[in-house]
């Protein structure tokens, strides 16, 4: 006969056994749920992981989240941001890769930090010979609460965009930019040297970045040569003649991509060229 000891050991691990095989079969939601974002950006993008905690009325800048301290700038695992290309971050050079993203959050300045240390989750375990770039941000004081600290891109062009992080009543705005000017005319050259050539591609990117309009304005004729019904074609056409100081031209020309987007059904571009030949 078993001693009652040997029962109750049998019994108890049983039972033990019962609530881990329970605890293991149950899914609960993350108290501070990850978030990844990926924005496209200049030649390539720019991607965040971090995670997302609560206010849950709490006092949050200067108390939950410490001034003078190294902060993970999110809960649960290390913050990190990848760039797709070498971009500016705050005014400082950065090489395209995957960086850790702390803060040292301030009553009214942030230092915003870049490491190689891809795991940093306490003050502790930051090392200051990691670091990549640091850059003084001054934050702002928001009209409203927001509950979950969030990462956002906003006012993004095609070579500079704002990194906001927010949270509570503040928000702390970082400018990343990205010098892709001679990437794309070094594209845009060697794809000249091919047989299908970009002329509408070149017509428009050196439109819009104010360069030799005389040449714009041939590369547009050669693409709308190619593609004589292309009606988005002739609204670039007459914005590259207005801006040569041609309105007469500008304006047979943006009347006539009327009356070819007319006949594509195309409402966006007869509104388009509508407004454009309002301001001539």
């Amino acid at each position: 006969m078993k001693p009652l000891f040997s029962y109750l050991t049998i019994g108890c691990t049983a039972l033990l056994c019962t609530q881990l095989s329970f605890a293991q079969g149950v899914k609960m939601p993350a108290p501070s749920p990850g978030q990844t974002i990926k924005q496209d950006f200049a030649l390539s993008s720019v991607e965040v992981n971090y995670s997302r905690p609560a206010k849950k009325g709490r006092t949050i800048m200067g108390d939950l989240v410490p001034y003078g301290k190294v902060w993970r700038t999110g809960a649960n695992g290390a913050t990190t941001i990848t760039f797709g290309e070498d971009i500016s971050f705050g005014g400082k050079p950065v090489k395209a890769g995957k960086y850790g993203l702390l803060t040292i959050p301030g009553a009214s300045e942030w230092t915003i930090i870049l490491t190689t240390s891809l795991d940093v989750t306490s003050p502790a375990a930051y090392k200051p010979e990691n670091d990549v770039v640091q850059v003084k941000v001054k934050s702002e004081k928001l009209p409203f609460a927001v509950e979950n600290f969030m990462i956002s891109f906003e006012n993004i062009t095609s070579s500079s965009m704002v990194m906001d992080l927010i949270w509570d009543e503040t928000i702390v705005p970082v400018t990343i930019t990205a010098d892709i000017d001679p990437k794309v005319v070094a594209q845009l050259n060697e794809a000249m040297k091919g047989e299908k050539k970009p002329y509408f591609q070149a017509a428009s990117y050196y439109l819009e970045t104010n360069r030799d309009l005389k040449q714009a304005l041939s590369w547009i004729d050669a693409a709308i040569k190619e593609n004589p019904k292309a009606f988005y074609m002739f609204y670039t056409k007459a914005r590259i003649q207005a801006k040569t100081g041609d309105k007469a031209g500008a304006k047979a020309t943006a009347t006539e991509g009327i009356e070819l987007a007319k006949a594509a059904k195309n409402d966006d571009y007869v509104a388009l060229n509508t407004k454009f030949l309002a301001t001539l």
